[in-house]
């Protein structure tokens, strides 16, 4: 089953195919197509021997640079790397960069693509579930600073997306749950049916799934591509969980944290008066029902908040959260407190 959306960038729209297969037959025709006769692969350790060292044999002048696995090294250090290495394949600003991976390979090849010589071309081939439904998705790219996540970064459209929903079968299960997160998150805030198929079928059939949830996520960034307005309802959850996934050293991986950020907002979303009591709950059930957590023992309340402070979404030095009036209605709330937050995050770092 091929799925293909049409994803509004800043100079026109760009296509978004979710096939099995296209690795092999509709990335390579594709750059083919549009007349390139240099491309680099970058990939990582993980996923070079499965899919980077053959993808690269069938794009036109194909070169390959691998990268260390892992949130990391997500860092300007890998990407001054990946300059180094585009230098020594003779890449110019006419060369096309395919960004084969999850999440932080798409990030910084993009990152990489959107500052090597002032911007070369990008095409997407997200391999992970979480990347498929969300990352790959919208043209935000960067890397984490010390201080937090994607922290620099900038917007770069890519001229193409493939999601190659095969390679889902060589994903480990706790990646594919770190998918699902992402997926919960963009019906909860955009397509509620999607919710009870995710809970009957889980993510079953693939390609309807990732086209489900990637059509939020694309209906949002063709309203507001540079997030002035309700791009940031994408972030629901993730405020909490960025700060998760720092306090902890990143061993918490971003689809664990963000489904208890979720759980967090929604918690949050009660204490403000905003939704129904039963909504947390529901959402906590929804979260277990996929396998995925809903607490975080043993993090510090403060420090959590603490790591909260470098939030991107943080204006003049104050607090915005995304949180819920109900399934399908996310709000901006800026008017959210120390205490607030200190509260709502004490319950769930108590393994009850």
């Amino acid at each position: 089953m091929a799925n293909t959306l049409t994803v509004q960038g800043a100079d026109g729209a760009y296509p978004m195919v979710i096939q099995p297969g296209a690795l092999n037959k509709e990335l390579p025709q594709f750059v083919i197509e549009r007349g390139f006769t240099r491309t680099v692969v970058v990939t990582n350790t993980t996923l070079a021997p499965l899919y980077g060292d053959a993808l690269a044999g069938r794009l036109p002048g194909g070169h390959l640079i691998v990268l260390p696995d892992g949130e990391e090294f997500k860092t300007l250090a890998t990407v001054e790397t990946i300059y180094t290495r585009l230098l020594e394949a003779s890449a110019d600003r006419s060369t096309l960069i395919v960004a084969l991976g999850g999440g932080v390979i798409g990030d910084m090849a993009g990152f990489a693509a959107a500052t090597f010589m002032r911007g070369v071309a990008l095409v997407q081939a997200p391999t992970s579930l979480l990347a498929m439904v969300d990352s790959s998705i919208g043209g935000k790219v960067g890397v984490d600073l010390p201080q937090g996540k994607n922290l620099v970064g900038a917007f770069k459209d890519p001229l193409a997306v493939f999601a190659d929903t095969s390679t889902l079968t060589t994903l480990p299960d706790v990646e594919l749950r770190c998918g699902l997160a992402e997926a919960l998150k963009n019906a909860i805030i955009g397509d509620p049916p999607l919710l009870d198929h995710l809970l009957a079928r889980g993510i079953e059939p693939a390609e309807e799934v990732i086209g489900r949830a990637a059509t939020v996520k694309v209906d949002i960034v063709g309203e507001d591509r540079l997030e002035h307005g309700p791009r940031a309802f994408l972030n629901l959850g993730h405020t909490f969980g960025h700060a998760i996934e720092k306090v902890s050293s990143y061993e918490w991986k971003h689809g664990q944290a963000v489904a208890v950020g979720i759980v967090a907002a929604a918690r949050l979303s009660d204490l403000h008066g905003l939704c129904s009591p039963e909504l947390p709950g529901m959402i906590e059930r929804v979260a277990e029902a996929s396998k995925l957590p809903t607490r975080c023992p043993g993090l510090d309340p403060a420090d959590l908040w603490d790591a909260m402070q470098h939030d991107k979404k943080w204006h003049d030095g104050a607090a915005r959260f995304i949180l819920l009036e109900g399934i399908g209605k996310p709000i901006i709330v800026k008017d959210v407190t120390r205490d607030e937050v200190i509260s709502v995050i004490d319950r769930l770092t108590i393994d009850d």
